[in-house]
């Protein structure tokens, strides 16, 4: 994978910063540099460039900038941005019940749009290849940043984990992995399945979608709030993947193209329950002043996803793509 194009100044500075190896190229973020952090393509671009170095990696940035100082840096200035947003924005109420009623609670009380529902009754072929397209930006790396809470947890919480991640990469068998079924998700759409090959048209939205997760994941401060975001994640997936899985065999799909969203029908509904229960519900009581940082962590899932699905659906009822279209130069980036 190679550095994708730039989206405006900051993604600019960090992308030229990597393909010149110069840290005198790269700008921080200084506090109303923007005003939607969530949605700006800008931002999102950049942060998920800065921790794609993380994952895969690029074939024409080095390696060792992973963990290049002046990035991490400008990284941590991206982030405060987002964060700040987010806590102004992911709203939850307090209360003192245990926290996987608080979790219910919250999933219940979610009022955002739904973009599967759209999917399952109205959208055509093309809409669907787009929120594909969106969603491999997480989907292509599925489950490896909330891995990266398993070392920073322990006793019951930390098996409940590993139980979840285990399901996710196949219990062993590479081609049941949760990633390698998106790609075949994507091979029975006509879609390119390469790593990162559609990071020029994902929105900004859909962007901060896996941003969020790899934030909460490279951050231990921040681990209650992935673990939350992984049970909110959980409990929110089986339904929608039904009905993608519907939209798609009334499209045309056959079972090995529909089997990803089949697989998390099945997956995520007993993932539900071990997230809520023995993962959140065994870290609360190990480390009882995570319950905030939880419940912040799911309210984040809820509104990053809402925010995503009100951009695509906002685009579709105005006749136009959803995917990212850039203006620069007489030239058109899409």
């Amino acid at each position: 994978m190679l550095l994708p194009s730039p989206r405006g100044p900051f993604s600019e500075s960090v992308i030229a910063a990597l393909a010149q190896r110069d840290p005198q190229r790269l700008i921080p973020m200084e506090p109303g540099d923007v005003s939607d952090p969530v949605a700006d393509d800008d931002l999102q671009l950049a942060l998920w460039v800065c921790y794609e170095l993380h994952y895969q990696g690029f074939d024409d940035a080095d390696p060792t900038w992973e963990w290049q100082p002046e990035l991490i840096s400008v990284r941590r200035s991206f982030e405060a941005a987002l964060l700040d947003a987010l806590r102004e924005q992911a709203v939850f109420p307090v209360s003192g019940r245990p926290v996987h009623h608080r979790l219910t609670d919250l999933v219940d009380s979610a009022d955002g749009p739904s973009l599967s529902r759209h999917i399952q009754r109205h959208a055509d072929l093309a809409q669907l290849r787009e929120v594909v397209i969106h969603r491999s930006a997480y989907q292509l790396k599925e489950a490896d940043p909330h891995t990266w809470a398993i070392p920073r947890l322990t006793g019951r919480a930390k098996a409940a984990l590993v139980e979840v991640q285990a399901d996710e990469y196949g219990g062993g068998d590479p081609d049941r992995m949760h990633s390698e079924l998106y790609r075949g998700l994507m091979r029975g759409l006509g879609l390119d399945d390469s790593y990162g090959a559609y990071i020029d048209v994902v929105a900004g939205t859909g962007l901060a979608v896996s941003n969020v997760m790899s934030m909460f994941g490279l951050r231990r401060d921040l681990r209650g709030a992935l673990v939350g975001h992984l049970a909110a994640y959980e409990m929110t997936s089986s339904q929608p993947c039904r009905r993608y899985a519907k939209a798609l065999r009334r499209l045309g799909g056959n079972d090995d193209t529909c089997r990803f969203y089949d697989e998390h029908v099945v997956a995520d509904a007993l993932h539900e329950q071990l997230a809520m229960h023995d993962l959140c519900g065994n870290l609360v009581e190990q480390e009882p002043d995570q319950t905030e940082m939880i419940m912040f962590g799911a309210a984040t899932s809820l509104y990053v996803d809402s925010r995503f699905a009100e951009q695509v659906l906002a685009s579709w009822e105005c006749g136009r793509s959803s995917l990212f279209r850039w203006q620069t130069a007489g030239r058109v980036v899409a």
